[in-house]
């Protein structure tokens, strides 16, 4: 019995990962989700560089990764990310600070003067098998001479199943993220 299961599961996911077009996602922007609350009142006239947004080795290829068991990872073949996942989150996470920080100037490139540093590192950014969206890493902020690092934890419940609805998740929990940072951000002047 324990043979044909093991022999049924296989024969799914090598139906599932070698068959079938090959589907694109992009986390959607900001605007296509409910908007940050403005913490402008300590950020007037200020700059941040998003200096990098990091992530692990094996989020860095195409395809989307999901998590099947606690300690087994499968890239997808035919579920890609449209562009570099790293570019995703840097370009979704200085819109999202940018919205959330107006009178800011948020940056991918260094400005003259002074201004915060920020570099995310992310070690989690995937799906997983009991249904949950999953982001983990931390952030580190460079304020004047001090630096303070940030852990970075978010599980989220997928609505629905799929690529679609996990990486919509994905992209509400990465908001949550950026939310958190600008908070940060407003609070330190």
């Amino acid at each position: 019995m324990k043979k044909g299961m093991l022999l049924a599961v296989v024969f799914m996911l090598v139906a599932c990962s070698n068959g079938g077009d090959k589907r694109y996602y992009q986390l959607p922007a900001a605007t296509d989700s409910a908007p940050l609350p403005s913490l402008s009142q300590n950020t007037a006239g200020r700059h941040v560089w998003l200096s990098r947004v990091n992530v692990s080795d094996f989020l860095a290829g195409n395809g989307v990764v999901y998590q099947t068991s606690d300690v087994e990872y499968v890239t997808a073949s035919n579920n890609l990310w449209a562009s570099p996942l790293e570019q995703q989150l840097q370009q979704t996470l200085a819109a999202n600070l940018t919205n959330a920080l107006p009178g800011t100037l948020v940056s991918s490139s260094p400005v003259a003067g002074d201004q915060d540093t920020i570099v995310v590192n992310i070690t989690s950014f995937q799906g997983r098998y009991d249904g949950k969206a999953v982001i983990r890493g931390e952030w580190l902020l460079t304020h004047k001479d001090t630096i303070s690092r940030f852990p970075i934890n978010v599980t989220l419940s997928q609505g629905q199943d799929g690529y679609d609805a996990m990486v919509r998740t994905l992209a509400q929990g990465w908001l949550q993220v950026s939310h958190n940072i600008a908070g940060q951000i407003s609070l330190v002047r």
